[in-house]
């Protein structure tokens, strides 16, 4: 995601009543499936979120489509999909009859609301498509390509492109029409503001005066006035007739994020990464009030359509705060976001509240009693009651990434880790999810369940081990002994002992029944990246950023030999079910296999074309499945060495593949924040090239 993205902040003043709901529709596990998937679990990482103009929906861009929600019901109505990679810009036009979307495929998409169809593909982006403006008639669409610093307007009506804006020498940061449509400005990270004539596309002035990205710009009601926040602090007001600087206010200590008018047009409210959010009195040029409070960088507010309150999201610290714009003083503090709040928005008639955050969730809540309604996972969204702080409802299973994926060992339920530090409990045969097992306070990075099916082990970035009830998902115990990140988790075939890995380049090994730690395996001289049993029990590998795999005994915690050979890019291990090969994946676009008794390295499975981050055997030992930063699976031969197949699905890089105990279905976690089930018995999985 671009840096652009990131600062890329809504100022919201919304007055239009909400309509009845939509109905919602069902089994969205089955929805925009690629080739060979039975099912998708969670709904992808969360980009850009947009209210319908009568605010009865939410847009949701994620890696893998727009979602479209019923805010009232807060349920998903449809998925629109047909991007190829993720979606970074949604926007709705003025009428709520159109939806747009842009993506890093390069292409703009315009969508029918009522029906869910595609009505048209723009394309002419040379680069990700990172933001969408509809003119104030509907009839215009402008959109920003990112790094090629090119804008460029759209017949809405025809799908076809009327001109291209080009002038900026860097990304273009942000877009704002005039409020009669008739002009454009943007401003880039090349410190220029520009105005353009929507009718013809004629540059009609350049703004000249930050000495920074200009991350904001806006018009006063009148559209006489144009106002600009920029990296250099400072908020400056232009006239628009002539392009001449009116005033410069300063005040602000680090970079002004947002910069609009109130609908008064005599006051302005700016929001800045000092932590700050200030309101200005641009006749007097003084700083009417200025809201603190929040313990990290203020990242987005948004007004009540009455304007008597302001929202505004914390930053990293994952507040959302509620403001009395009279007298200035804090009304309530929302919690329940664990990462930055990066977006806050009102529904039109004000009675809803969502605030998006990097932790997978977006939060929604009623805007009378602050209640919180429904929490969207992905990059989070939460519905909160304003006047109440109430949490109104939770719209499930988006998901960050997805570093770690297992099945239970009846292959009824699939855990995985993800970076909102939870761990996630499906139901394999529905694709519903079953439980959140939190309590880690970082990213969840290795998960194992024993092989009597009792218990799950979590590892994570927070240094700690964590043993829960599989069935409840009880917390048992912690294990704090580790000083870095822990890299893998596994259980002994007897499901007695558990071996942890981390980066503090030690193993250890745990009674998983008293917790007693029962040895810590020294030697390696680099983090530890990957641990595993071998069948019998009594023998654990281990592979380390030291370019070395090393055999320990389990029974006495002693070294037992380090396994020459080629293995200085291997980052993990697998270990077939015969005990006999360990099969290897890492940086280079390569697996490879090795004799587990003498390090030889056997063979080499060529097909990736970036680095493959996961490998799995089937439980036969007859196939093996990788996973790749190239977003696929490669199915392989073990006899043989022959390519069976690859499953192509996911938009981003894959961390995980995991088979089931009956090897009939095989689940990859990606970067894109799904998981994706694949039956491996149909005709279509017979993958025979």
């Amino acid at each position: 995601m671009t840096k652009r993205r990131l600062f890329n902040l809504a100022l919201l003043l919304v007055a239009i009543l909400f309509l009845q709901p939509s109905t919602p529709a069902q089994d969205h596990t089955q929805w925009g499936l690629p080739d060979g998937a039975k099912a998708r679990l969670g709904k992808g990482r969360i980009l850009d979120i947009a209210h319908s103009p009568d605010g009865t929906q939410l847009a949701v861009a994620s890696a893998i489509g727009v979602w479209l929600y019923d805010i009232h019901a807060g349920t998903e109505v449809t998925l629109f999909t047909g991007h190829t990679d993720w979606v970074f810009s949604v926007a709705f036009s003025p009428d709520g009859k159109t939806l747009a979307s842009g993506s890093i495929d390069e292409t703009i998409r315009l969508w029918e609301i009522s029906t869910g169809q595609h009505k048209a593909t723009l394309n002419g982006h040379g680069h990700d498509v990172s933001s969408l403006v509809f003119t104030p008639d509907g009839k215009t669409l402008a959109s920003s390509g990112g790094y090629d610093g090119t804008i460029r307007l759209w017949d809405v009506g025809t799908g076809n492109i009327k001109m291209t804006l080009e002038g900026h020498g860097h990304d273009v940061s942000a877009m704002a029409f005039s409020p009669d449509g008739k002009t454009l400005a943007s401003g880039s990270w090349d410190e220029m503001i520009r105005l353009w004539s929507v009718d013809t596309g004629e540059h009609q002035r350049t703004l000249s005066g930050h000495q920074g990205a200009v991350y904001s710009v806006n018009f006063s009601p009148d559209g006489q006035t144009l106002v600009s926040g920029s990296e250099d602090d400072t908020i400056l007001l232009w006239e628009v007739e002539t392009g001449k600087t009116k005033m410069a206010l300063t005040g602000h200590t680090d970079s002004v994020l947002s910069a609009a008018f109130l609908p008064d047009g005599q006051t302005l409210v700016s929001g800045s990464w000092d932590n700050t959010i200030r309101f200005w009195d641009i006749t007097t040029r003084t700083i009417k009030m200025t809201f603190e409070g929040h313990t990290d960088r203020g990242t987005a507010v948004a007004f009540s359509s009455d304007g008597k309150t302001l929202a505004s999201g914390g930053g990293y610290d994952g507040t959302i705060r509620l403001w009395d714009m009279e007298t200035g003083e804090i009304k309530t503090t929302l919690e329940g976001h664990t990462y930055d709040v990066q977006s806050v928005v009102f529904s039109p008639e004000g009675s809803t509240l969502a605030g998006r955050s990097q932790d997978s969730m977006i939060l929604m809540g009623e805007a009378n009693t602050a209640k919180h309604n429904a929490t969207l996972l992905i990059s989070t969204i939460r519905l909160w009651n304003p006047k109440t702080g109430k949490h109104k409802a939770t719209l499930d299973e988006h998901i960050t990434r997805l570093p770690c994926v297992v099945f239970s060992p009846d292959g009824k339920t699939l855990a995985s880790g993800s970076d909102d530090h939870t761990i996630r409990l499906w139901n394999t045969d529905t694709g519903e999810h079953k439980n959140t097992l939190a309590g880690h306070t970082d990213w969840g990075t290795a998960v194992a369940f024993s092989p009597d099916g009792k218990t799950l082990a979590s590892g994570s970035d927070d240094h700690t081990v964590r043993l829960w009830n599989a069935d409840t998902g009880e917390l048992k115990t912690v294990f704090e002994d580790h000083t870095d990140q822990i890299s893998s988790v596994m259980f002994s075939p007897d499901s007695k002992t558990l071996a942890s890995a981390s980066w503090d380049q030690t193993i250890r090994l745990w009674n998983v029944q008293t917790g007693e730690l029962k040895a810590t395996l020294e030697g390696h001289t680099d983090r530890i990246t990957c641990v595993v049993f071998f069948p019998k029990g009594s023998t654990l590998a281990s592979i380390s950023q030291d370019q070395t795999i090393q055999l320990w005994d389990v029974n006495t915690g002693t070294h037992k030999a380090t396994l020459s050979g080629e293995t200085d890019w291997v980052t993990l291990l697998v270990c077939a079910p015969d005990g006999k090969t360990l099969a290897g994946g890492g940086y280079r676009h390569t697996i490879g296999l090795w004799e587990a008794e003498t390090g030889e390295l056997k063979a080499t499975f060529d097909g990736h074309t970036d680095h493959v981050f996961t490998v799995a055997y089937s439980p036969d030992g007859k196939t093996l499945a990788s996973g790749s930063w190239d977003h696929t699976i490669a199915l392989w031969d073990t006899d043989t060495g022959q390519h069976k197949g690859t499953l192509e699905g996911h938009t981003a890089g894959v961390h995980s593949v995991a088979f089931s105990p009956d090897g009939t279905t095989l689940a990859s976690g990606s970067e894109d924040g799904t998981i994706l089930l694949w039956q491996l018995t149909s005709a279509k999985a017979d993958f025979s090239e």
